[in-house]
């Protein structure tokens, strides 16, 4: 299992910041990134995880998917690979 994880259904107010202290109460967060529309710099609603270890990273799937975080329930996941 990968250690990289989707977090969709964001409130457009979460910072990466967020996302890393929400994820670290499960293991250790290599690196936390909302992403921002290109052009307005303004949340897209979604970010990406990369967990420590691949038992931490089902840890927070299994802690965090459906869980009610500022109103929005969390949809989280293992990321898919983007193709190019």
């Amino acid at each position: 299992m990968s250690s990289n994880l989707y977090v969709g259904n964001l409130t457009f107010n979460t910072t990466s910041g967020d996302l890393e202290t929400l994820f670290g109460e499960y293991g250790d967060v290599r690196k936390a990134q909302v992403i921002t529309d290109r052009d307005t710099g303004r949340s897209r609603g979604f970010g990406f995880v990369e967990m420590g270890s691949s038992d931490e990273a089902e840890a927070a799937i299994n802690g965090l998917n459906g869980s009610n975080v500022d109103g929005r329930d969390l949809t989280v996941n293992v990321a898919k690979e983007r193709s190019r």
